[in-house]
């Protein structure tokens, strides 16, 4: 579904990416882990047509997508939730989440994309009349991916859900991205905790200083020696 071909990207003079390499299947959960400063969240904006590689090739579906706009982006399937959520705070949780179904015209589908983001998310649908910026944290993150989800994406990019929350809501936010990807939805996940992270993904890569260090299956990877000594202070 998705690859990246030796990307190199950069903030006017300073490169944050190079020769990043990598790929995402269709139905997988993919993630993306390493230090501060890595180019993690660089990545993500890459693919989402937020940054324009200054070499190599984004593929998404075969189609070459480096010089495609954010919003065409989305359009053809590719939904990012940024770690500063982008929430309209003074909109209900319902419309901030038919916001999210901009690209969708049909009416119908849009109603019945909601009713499956309902089902997916109960505690917003008993919610669905408050104000957005009057839940909790991890509410909030649970409605900036289930406003992803609007748009019926194939892959959805979710940057660092677990910034800022407590524990227990940190786990309320990774069992929904376990459910999302049991109902399909393909995800490449950001995070900095690379131990929870390595539990419920299938792949993922580590990213050192703008390059891939490492990847491979996750199970492999969380006893990875340098794995461990490096991020999980064993």
């Amino acid at each position: 579904m998705l690859e990246l071909k030796n990307i190199d990207a950069s903030y006017g003079f300073l490169q944050i990416l190079w020769g990043v390499t990598l790929e995402v299947g269709d139905g997988e959960f993919v993630g993306l882990v390493g230090p501060n400063g890595a180019g993690k969240t660089t990545t993500l904006r890459t693919i989402a047509g937020l940054l324009n590689p200054s070499g190599g090739e984004v593929l998404f579906n075969g189609e070459r997508m480096n010089d495609v706009p954010a919003h065409m982006a989305t359009r053809k399937g590719i939904s990012y939730i940024s770690e500063d959520l982008n929430l309209f705070v003074e909109m209900s949780v319902r419309d901030n989440l038919l916001m999210g179904a901009y690209t969708i015209q049909d009416r119908d589908v849009q109603l019945e994309t909601l009713d499956f983001v309902f089902e997916l998310f109960p505690r917003l649908k008993e919610r669905q009349s408050q104000l957005a910026g009057t839940m909790s944290g991890g509410e909030r993150k649970m409605l900036a991916i289930a406003r992803g989800l609007m748009s019926n994406p194939e892959l959805l990019l979710v940057d660092e859900p677990s910034l800022g929350l407590a524990p227990h809501l940190v786990t309320d936010v990774f069992n929904s991205l376990q459910r999302l990807q049991e109902e399909g939805v393909t995800i490449l996940l950001v995070e900095q905790r690379v131990n929870a992270t390595l539990e419920i993904t299938d792949r993922a890569y580590v990213l050192e200083q703008g390059k891939v260090a490492m990847e491979g299956p996750s199970s492999e990877l969380i006893t990875n020696q340098h794995v461990k000594n490096a991020y999980l202070g064993i």
